[in-house]
């Protein structure tokens, strides 16, 4: 199949990816084939928009053309593909990556069936605050590191781990060096500063904690369950942020039912994540609103949870997205392909619908358009994958298959041993 799509004009120095086996465009108009799900229906179009036998051309930072190998313009630098597959760079949109210590320990004991008595998060909170700056920023570049090597081009990360004025604001400091991704979640828990007065915890994160980080955020979450904050509070804590300009993600329905589905949907939030234990109300009102579901197979994996049912949100209509949900306590793993192999096996999802949820989907749990697709115009953050098709990232999980990395159009990962030249 021919389909050549082009941005006018390539300026700079350009560079030619061909010899691909499989591209995952992310453009529902190119490719063909049906995916099992409504959401994806446009004529028969694949929600990848699989091209065979193409080619990718890099101006600068940007992807200028996508189609046949064939009929690829001339560029000035050449790379052969191998007869692999390329797809959009990981957008990783749920991770808690500023933080110090880990807790091996209670893992151990929850997987070897042993009561552990230690205090989960606050245990992580004890950590990081007595960290330094240094220690913290080390610990973050070595999980993007990790991450990058496995495709991952773009990641949102969180405070949380701090809930004081100052670990807060200085944890999304450190974060912002990094990414524009960059969310306050001083409502993850209760303070244990504030353990005996929740409403005063509340009035903090809303008041003076907000006012010292909102500068260095983009986004404002809270984790709404028991034992954390209610329906209520939640509201009360993302509305005070969509006042100072941050945009509300939410922490939902991970252990229990509860009305942090609705509340995000309410809210027009731009996620509402983990969405394990949903009322067929819930799975209405995500399908009916802009809202993502941001389902994180990691974490059920690590605690022997109720895995989330992505079937039956894709089937209703919803925007699902994959994420690994990367932290010390329930999700210690930066890896969005094994992510993509548990949603595979264990959620419902297809390859194609899985493999869409950790790229597109995650630029839309961002409320991103240049990022997550392989077009014209769109970020040039791809994967070249040791595989001749994206299959193989549910089916030979495990494997390390990212050969090459590309992010914002420099090739950050793989070098000579990645693409042939």
């Amino acid at each position: 199949m021919s389909s050549g799509t082009s941005s006018t004009g390539m300026t700079g120095n350009t560079t030619l990816i061909t010899n691909i086996a499989s591209l995952v465009t992310n453009d529902p108009s190119l490719g063909w084939g049906s995916p099992r799900s409504s959401k994806f229906e446009n004529g028969g179009g694949s929600p990848l928009g699989l091209i065979q036998d193409a080619a990718v051309v890099i101006d600068g930072d940007r992807i200028a053309w996508t189609g046949d190998s064939r009929e690829a313009p001339a560029t000035d630098n050449r790379v052969d593909a191998g007869g692999r597959a390329v797809i959009p760079g990981f957008v990783d949109s749920h991770s808690h990556l500023v933080f110090a210590g880990d807790r091996t320990q209670e893992f151990n004991a929850r997987m070897s069936g042993r009561a552990y008595s230690a205090g989960g998060i606050r245990t992580t909170v004890a950590a990081t605050r007595a960290a330094s700056d240094e220690e913290l920023e080390r610990n973050l570049t070595r999980h993007l590191d990790e991450a990058l090597r496995q495709g991952t081009t773009t990641f949102e990360t969180k405070s949380g781990y701090g809930l004081t004025i100052e670990d807060e604001a200085r944890a999304l400091r450190i974060a912002s060096a990094h990414t524009e991704e960059v969310t306050y979640l001083g409502a993850h828990i209760v303070s244990p500063d504030h353990a005996d007065d929740p409403a005063a915890y509340v009035a903090l994160v809303t008041g003076e904690m907000l006012d010292a980080c909102a500068p260095y955020a983009r986004w404002i979450d809270v984790f709404c369950e028991k034992g954390a904050f209610d329906g209520d509070q939640a509201r009360a804590i993302l509305t005070a942020g969509r006042a100072k300009g941050l945009h509300p993600r939410i922490h939902a329905n991970q252990l229990s039912y509860g009305p942090g589905v609705q509340l995000a949907v309410e809210l027009d939030a731009a996620s509402a994540d983990h969405c394990t234990h949903l009322t067929d109300a819930d799975v209405d009102a995500l399908a009916n609103g802009r809202t993502v579901a941001t389902l994180l197979p990691g974490a059920e994996f690590s605690t022997r949870a109720e895995w989330p049912d992505a079937r039956r949100l894709l089937d209703a209509g919803a925007t699902v997205a994959l994420s690994t949900d990367c932290n010390p306590g329930s999700s210690f793993t930066s890896s969005v392909p094994f992510c993509i192999a548990l949603a595979v096996r264990d959620m419902g999802m297809t390859p194609d619908e899985a493999v869409w949820s950790a790229t597109a989907g995650g630029a839309a749990a961002l409320r991103r358009t240049d990022i997550g697709r392989l077009v014209p115009g769109a970020r040039a953050d791809l994967v070249l994958l040791d595989a001749p098709s994206h299959v193989h990232l549910a089916y030979r999980p495990g494997v390390p298959l990212a050969a090459a990395v590309w992010r914002k159009g420099t090739e950050v990962f793989g070098g000579r041993g990645g693409a042939g030249r």
